[in-house]
């Protein structure tokens, strides 16, 4: 996965019925666009992420 500050990652609920969560991302901490990631969720929550399989990355249109 490679992302750029700016770009959303969602990240798939992990039991039936549970929300998809997205978040932005504020930093990049790894190389080349890898992770670990700073991100800001919805809530105004922040933390550093490693996302899995279960995540996928939109990149804001240019």
């Amino acid at each position: 996965m490679r992302v750029a500050v700016g770009d959303t990652i969602h990240v798939q609920g992990r039991v039936v019925g549970a929300p998809d969560q997205a978040a932005e991302v504020l930093e990049v901490h790894g190389e080349d666009g890898g992770p670990p990631y700073l991100v800001r969720y919805e809530d105004g929550h922040e933390a550093l992420v490693f996302p899995g399989t279960d995540a996928w990355v939109e990149h804001p249109e240019q």
